[in-house]
């Protein structure tokens, strides 16, 4: 039979516990640590700690007592409110209610009891000497490197599901397009209604919050749907029509032929203002549902032809626009543009424009001084109305054909 260790009072101690009664004399870093700081990034990993949000309650009213912000350094790290004062401090908790959830706390490895003789919580001075009993947070100190290293773990997890949840957004728009597109050059075909029955479903689907997997399984469905129906479209007449279109639009475009050059007076005096944004942090809301956004008119083929640099920086083919988008993702960091500013320039671009516009600064990287604080500058045109990708692109066309 397994012993349980017991204190003076009979509470069981936690092997947490047990780590500190045995190591007395653990140094602890001169490094403090926020308290606040501390109990959101525990709050963000609570699922690896085995804590509740009622737990966390609790322990945000321990650290109230505690006098400083920073834990660590030479403080003694022992708060000793009574019961009562916990209760009030938790706006009326119940007794009972508030034992329960500290005693998960100290199973957690979050907090030790420090008993006293009698079983209460003072604080009692001898000369220079103060000895303190109650709750000794030094333990939840020590752990702040661990609490930080779980909580960034489910940061960069939460941003997957986001970024796949997008990209299947994208796929699903890049099947409704098809579907139509493939009905006006092949009437008829069965696949069009899969396809638009698929993007129908889909849609549907991503009301819900999906987990990675089902995302993922999404994702590989589409993917063999896409591949298929491009197959069927990519053919003689249909390059002809596309490049026709091609056609039409540069001619469209050299009207604007001053603004084309990827807007140089912002690339050089106007970022240096922005530049100074780029830093702050990235919102912690993800992108609304992007499916009442319209993707750009301009062929995705020609993206490409007036990028060749793209292919040095991604391994990979991009036929449609959730594999743009998946490019620009994974050049984005490399350029160093911050998450801020391309969650914004989704916001107001919508991801496919957005994405055109970051491989298109690729192309013209050496010449852009601030690559975040451009990007943002373009951000708040789009947002006003009065930005659009298309000369940017055909400025890039314009530049190979002059070579």
């Amino acid at each position: 039979m397994e012993y349980t260790p017991l204190s003076p009072f009979m509470r069981p101690i936690s092997h947490a516990h047990l780590r500190v009664i045995e190591e007395p004399d653990t140094p602890v870093s001169g490094k403090t640590v926020n308290k606040w700081e501390l109990l959101r990034e525990l709050s963000k990993s609570q699922a690896a700690f085995g804590v509740t949000e009622r737990d966390l309650t609790v322990l945000q009213g321990l650290l109230s007592f505690f006098p400083h912000d920073a834990l660590g350094g030479n403080a003694e790290m022992v708060v000793f409110p009574s019961n009562k004062a916990i209760c009030e401090r938790l706006n009326g908790m119940a007794c009972s209610t508030m034992r329960r959830h500290l005693a998960r706390l100290v199973d957690a490895g979050l907090l030790v009891r420090r008993d006293s003789p009698n079983g209460k919580r003072y604080v009692r001075k001898h000369g220079e000497e103060r000895v303190a009993f109650g709750f000794d947070l030094t333990l939840l100190y020590r752990r702040s490197e661990e609490i930080a290293r779980a909580a960034e773990a489910v940061r960069e997890a939460e941003n997957r599901v986001r970024r796949l949840r997008e990209v299947v957004s994208l796929m699903r728009r890049d099947i409704a397009a098809l579907a139509e597109f493939g009905e006006e050059i092949q009437p008829g075909l069965g696949l069009w209604d899969q396809l638009r029955d698929t993007a129908v479903l889909t849609a549907r689907a991503l009301r819900r919050k999906l987990p990675l997997e089902d995302l993922t399984q999404f994702r590989r469905q589409l993917e063999a749907l896409l591949d298929q129906a491009r197959n069927v479209i990519d053919g003689p007449e249909t390059e002809e029509m596309v490049t026709n279109d091609a056609r039409f639009e540069r001619h469209h475009h050299n009207s604007n032929e001053e603004s084309m050059d990827l807007e140089p007076g912002l690339g050089t005096a106007k970022t240096a203002n922005v530049a100074q944004e780029d830093e702050s942090p990235a919102p912690e809301e993800s992108i609304e549902e992007p499916d009442t956004r319209r993707a750009p008119k301009i062929p995705l083929h020609l993206v490409i032809a007036s990028c060749p640099s793209l292919a040095t920086f991604y391994d990979g083919p991009i036929r449609h626009w959730h594999q743009l988008y998946d490019a620009a993702c994974h050049v984005r960091p490399a350029m160093g543009i911050s998450a801020s500013a391309w969650e914004e320039a989704q916001r107001c671009m919508g991801p496919e424009q957005a994405s055109i516009v970051v491989v298109a600064m690729l192309q013209r990287f050496a010449d852009i001084r601030s690559p975040g604080g451009y990007l943002r500058a373009l951000t708040a045109k789009a947002a006003a109305g009065e930005f659009s990708c298309g000369p940017m692109v055909m400025a890039l066309i314009g530049r190979r054909s002059a070579a």
